[in-house]
């Protein structure tokens, strides 16, 4: 579990499943996803979810705000597949419920999220990515020091043909991180 001055990132329970099948319905949310999940496949990511973070410790943690909202989205570490052409790796992701955006709680929680990466796992590297059009996504990278790679590519799991095939790749390196973090 972690904590920041307004959020909880912690493991998920068999009650954020069904908020978090309601984001993954969402056109707004999922606008730079190329479908919208259904809530029997957004159950088994919730599930998938639950289960990397007992195995690792970490992961895409559910976020809530104390005291009001159990469950807001997720932020966190996760492994892509194999198949990205900058595997292995940990990258950086968040995804969170439209009422809660334009609050800072994505940069928030990724920060401790990129803090617990560096001093608790010592990477010395992490990676995020989305699609060329997101650019909410990518302003939350810039706000806690990513940079563009300038390495796009076409994601391994999405048609090449899908106008959100190709995506931006960012990074930052752990010392960066300590640049900005002191």
């Amino acid at each position: 579990m972690l904590k920041t001055d307004r959020l909880l990132l912690r493991q998920w329970t068999e009650d954020d499943f069904l908020p978090f099948s309601e984001m993954c319905s969402d056109r707004e949310v999922m606008e730079y996803f190329p479908k919208l999940q259904t809530k029997d496949e957004s159950y088994e990511i919730g599930k998938k979810i639950l289960s990397l973070i007992n195995e690792r410790g970490w992961g895409f943690w559910a976020v809530e705000i104390p005291n009001q909202h159990k469950f807001i989205g997720f932020v966190g570490l996760h492994i892509p597949t194999d198949e990205m052409p900058f595997s292995p790796c940990v990258e950086i992701g968040w995804r969170l419920a439209k009422q809660h955006w334009g609050k800072g709680y994505a940069t928030e929680a990724a920060k401790e999220a990129l803090k617990f990466a560096f001093t608790q796992l010592n990477l010395n590297e992490v990676f995020s990515f989305t699609t060329l059009a997101n650019e909410r996504s990518k302003a939350v990278m810039q706000k806690i020091g990513m940079k563009n790679s300038h390495r796009n590519f076409k994601h391994p799991n999405i048609e090449s043909s899908h106008p959100q095939c190709e995506h931006v790749l960012y990074k930052i390196y752990k010392s960066e991180w300590q640049k900005n973090a002191l």
